[in-house]
This record gives C-alpha cells, sequence and structure tokens, in this order.
C-alpha cells in the first residue's frame, strides 16, 4: 500500500509551497525584487508576478528599478514575464505595468534576441489589439 507514502509526499510538497509562499512575502518586504520576481516565476503566479512589479513600480525611480531587475532575469524567465504580461495588458486596470514591462524588455533586448523567446508570436499576435 502506497496510500501513506503518497500522502507523506503531498504533505511535504504542501509544506514547500508554503514556505516559498513566506519568503516571497518576506522578500517583498524586504524590497528584494529580483529574488521575489525570480521566486514569483518559479512559482508560476502571474499575479504574484505583477505585484511585485507594481510594488517597483510604487518605489521612487521605479522605472528605472524596473529596468534593472527585468534585464537581470535570465532568458526563460523573461519569456514567462511576456506571457504573463500578454494577460496583464488585456485589464485596464493592469495594462500600464504591462506596457512598463514590455518597453523594458523591446528597450534592452535585441529584436533578434526577441524572435528567439518562446511563444513570441502569439504573444504579439495578443498585444496588439490592446497596445
Amino acid at each position: 500500500d502506497v496510500t501513506e507514502i503518497e500522502e507523506k509526499e503531498a504533505q511535504a510538497k504542501q509544506e514547500e509551497q508554503i514556505m516559498k509562499e513566506q519568503e516571497l512575502s518576506n522578500l517583498l518586504h524586504e524590497k528584494r525584487y529580483l529574488k521575489a520576481l525570480g521566486l514569483a516565476i518559479s512559482l508560476d503566479r502571474p499575479h504574484t508576478v505583477l505585484t511585485v512589479v507594481k510594488a517597483i513600480l510604487r518605489e521612487p525611480e521605479g522605472r528605472r528599478h524596473l529596468d534593472e531587475n527585468i534585464v537581470r532575469l535570465r532568458k526563460d524567465q523573461k519569456e514567462a514575464v511576456l506571457a504573463f504580461l500578454v494577460t496583464w495588458n488585456t485589464n485596464s486596470r493592469n495594462c500600464h505595468e504591462a506596457q512598463a514591462v514590455m518597453e523594458t524588455l523591446l528597450r534592452h533586448e535585441a529584436p533578434d534576441t526577441l524572435l528567439q523567446f518562446s511563444g513570441i508570436k502569439p504573444a504579439v499576435e495578443s498585444l496588439l489589439p490592446y497596445t
């Protein structure tokens, strides 16, 4: 019977998730935005990434800080943020943050690099009607 083993594994995953949520909360409180962005992306939490972006933009010189943090993300993380911002852009409450992140990506990534992002074509097609 493997039921007990499966229950222990599920409980361990749930505890790990709670620990990551707490770590994310601590990172936001400490204004360690790069790590918070990375953790939220790894947890596949678009709303949490949006929350981090909003927190960055509320800071003095928020646009500069946003640029610094987005530029330092890995390529796979930038791809995830691009996918997230497509959804954010469709909502008028979040479109300004989506546009800020998109502007950062467009200014700091070479067009050839952007074309290599997975999902770039559907992202652009989805962004055009709302941008």
